[in-house]
């Protein structure tokens, strides 16, 4: 395998990694900022934005798997989604503790498992995609 530009790195496609964290955080993030400002009681609305924002991980994961290229395509998918929530939640467990308010460190944890279990999916279709000979635009222009 060739390295362009220092992307592969032994075990990590870091391109990969940053695309599918990327697509993580424009998807999933907005919709977890806009469920935290709606904070509605309507269980049906929290609902949505739970399912939107898990639907971001899987795709930012399925990015990442599709578009690796070190044969590790799951491992992508899990590291990507994992990174991409711990990002983002260091960043509002900072300013919660800032803002003098409490953290459900249990939903927070809790929550990391189901993202987990949406980079898995996620790596799991990248895999799919990969194993039926969809190749990304960026390899098919390489090769």
């Amino acid at each position: 395998m060739n390295e362009q530009s220092g992307a592969l790195n032994g075990r990590w496609d870091w391109t990969a990694l940053e695309a599918g964290a990327g697509v993580c955080l424009l998807l999933a993030i907005p919709l977890t900022l806009a469920a935290a400002f709606v904070d509605s009681d309507n269980s049906g609305t929290n609902a949505l934005f739970f399912f939107g924002a898990m639907t971001g991980f899987v795709l930012g994961a399925g990015c990442a798997a599709w578009i690796q290229r070190v044969g590790t395509p799951i491992s992508h998918g899990i590291v990507t989604a994992m990174g991409a929530y711990l990002a983002a939640q260091a960043v509002f467990i900072t300013i919660r503790l800032i803002g003098g308010h409490s953290v459900n460190w249990f939903g927070v944890f809790f929550t990391l498992s189901l993202v987990m279990g949406a980079g898995l999916l996620g790596g799991l279709l990248g895999s799919l995609l990969q194993s039926r000979g969809f190749t990304p635009s960026v390899h098919r222009s390489s090769q």
